[in-house]
C-alpha cells in the first residue's frame, strides 16, 4: 500500500512562492509516475504537472514557466515549486502516484494566494 503525504501549503501574497512536498512510503518510488493536481472550490480537480520516472516533465499551460515539478528518488519525495503565485492558483493541491497499474492520492494541502 502506497501512502502519500503532502506538505508545504499555506497562505501567501500574490507574487510569492511556495514549495509543496509529497513524501511517499510503501512504494518503489523511483519507478513511479508522479503528478500534482489541484481543486478549487466548486470546480473539478485539474492536472497541474507531472514527472515520469526518467525525469521528463509536463505542465498545464496555466502554470508553465511559474511552477517546477521535481523528484528526489533517494528521499522518496516529489516537489512542486510554485513561483509568481496568483489568486487563481488558490486550491487544494493533491499529489498523485501511479505505479504498477495502481493509482494513489494524497490527502491534499491547501494553498491560498491573497491579492
Amino acid at each position: 500500500q502506497v501512502q502519500l503525504v503532502e506538505s508545504g501549503g499555506g497562505l501567501v501574497q500574490a507574487g510569492g512562492s511556495l514549495r509543496l512536498s509529497c513524501a511517499a512510503s510503501g512504494s518503489i518510488f523511483s519507478l513511479a509516475f508522479i503528478a500534482w493536481y489541484r481543486q478549487a472550490p466548486g470546480t473539478q480537480r485539474e492536472w497541474v504537472a507531472d514527472i515520469t520516472r526518467s525525469g521528463n516533465t509536463n505542465y498545464a499551460g496555466s502554470v508553465e514557466g511559474r511552477f517546477t515539478i521535481s523528484r528526489d528518488n533517494a528521499k522518496n519525495t516529489a516537489y512542486l515549486q510554485m513561483n509568481s503565485l496568483k489568486p487563481e492558483d488558490t486550491a487544494v493541491y493533491y499529489c498523485y502516484c501511479r505505479q504498477f497499474g495502481n493509482s494513489y492520492w494524497g490527502q491534499g494541502t491547501q494553498v491560498t494566494v491573497s491579492s
